[in-house]
């Protein structure tokens, strides 16, 4: 190599070393990490939060609902931050009553996933009958989704996770559902409810659209942030989370917090640990 190969090589260097961590990332394949809006509700305008976002070095978001915003304006502000929508919480009760407008609404704004996000008291099964008769709808409105060019996943709390006989009322859920429901689940509410998550990964094996990557802080701690902690800086045992994971065929890892009290250091603390260490790229079949 001549002197002047030599110099371009190592300016080179130099400035990829000085480059921020993201930005070096964005350099390699891009690794499925996104962020959940929820965890940026109070952090401003959708503009400031959408930024937030963008300066972690995320570039997709899981939203919620429409985030209170046309879809024209939606659209025009992940634009602003290159930044795309990997799939949208709408409640069960609007899924029942305007599927075609949930279908429009994400269509638009280059959604192609929507997901249970949540059951209202008065909604959720007290019995293995009932987890099995809303295993039976929601396959129903996974199907017509199907034919849609859309997917349905359902995301769990711990109130999902009662013993029927030897069953939870999610697995019973899955089973009665058919194959087309996938499923986001939620590992910090899985080990809240006294089950290991590497564990109920494996159960779900195939089917997982995505994880909510958050943690639980020490028994006692946080409670100001409803005991929730960044991901890598709670209790839970992310060694055998994320192997686990990507064994069971997650393709999303989506960053988030329910009562952060800084939105944006939980989520730029999330990614870092994720982008440290995962060892998965995106997968081919990760809606993009």
């Amino acid at each position: 190599m001549n002197i002047a190969a030599r110099r371009t090589a190592t300016f080179a260097l130099l400035v990829l070393a000085a480059l921020p961590a993201f930005a070096r990332e964005a350099t390699a394949p891009q690794k499925p990490i996104a962020v959940q809006m929820y965890t940026l509700r109070d952090a401003g305008t959708l503009d400031q939060q959408l930024k937030i976002v963008h300066d972690a070095g995320v570039d997709a978001v899981e939203t919620v609902g429409t985030q209170n915003v046309s879809a024209e304006e939606l659209k025009q502000l992940l634009e602003k931050y290159s930044i795309k929508v990997i799939s949208s919480h709408v409640q069960l009760a609007d899924l029942r009553k305007d599927l075609d407008g949930a279908v429009a609404f994400n269509r638009s704004v280059g959604n192609t996933t929507l997901v249970v996000p949540y059951l209202d008291e008065k909604d959720r099964p007290t019995d293995a009958a009932g987890w099995t008769a809303l295993g039976k709808e929601l396959g129903r409105i996974s199907t017509r989704l199907r034919a849609k060019g859309m997917h349905l996943a359902y995301h769990n709390h711990d109130f999902e996770l009662v013993d029927f006989d030897g069953r939870t009322g999610l697995e019973l859920l899955f089973a009665a559902a058919g194959p087309d429901l996938q499923t986001e689940l939620d590992v910090a509410w899985v080990a809240r409810a006294g089950h290991d998550p590497a564990v109920m990964l494996a159960k779900f094996q195939g089917r997982l659209f995505a994880i909510h990557a958050k943690d639980n802080a020490p028994k006692g701690r946080a409670e100001d942030e409803g005991g929730f902690a960044a991901v890598g800086q709670g209790v839970l045992d992310w060694r055998a989370i994320l192997p686990a994971a990507k064994a069971a065929g997650v393709q999303w890892y989506i960053v988030e917090h329910d009562h952060p009290r800084d939105p944006a250091a939980v989520i730029q603390t999330g990614a870092d640990y994720l982008r440290n260490h995962l060892t998965a790229t995106l997968p081919a079949s990760a809606p993009r």
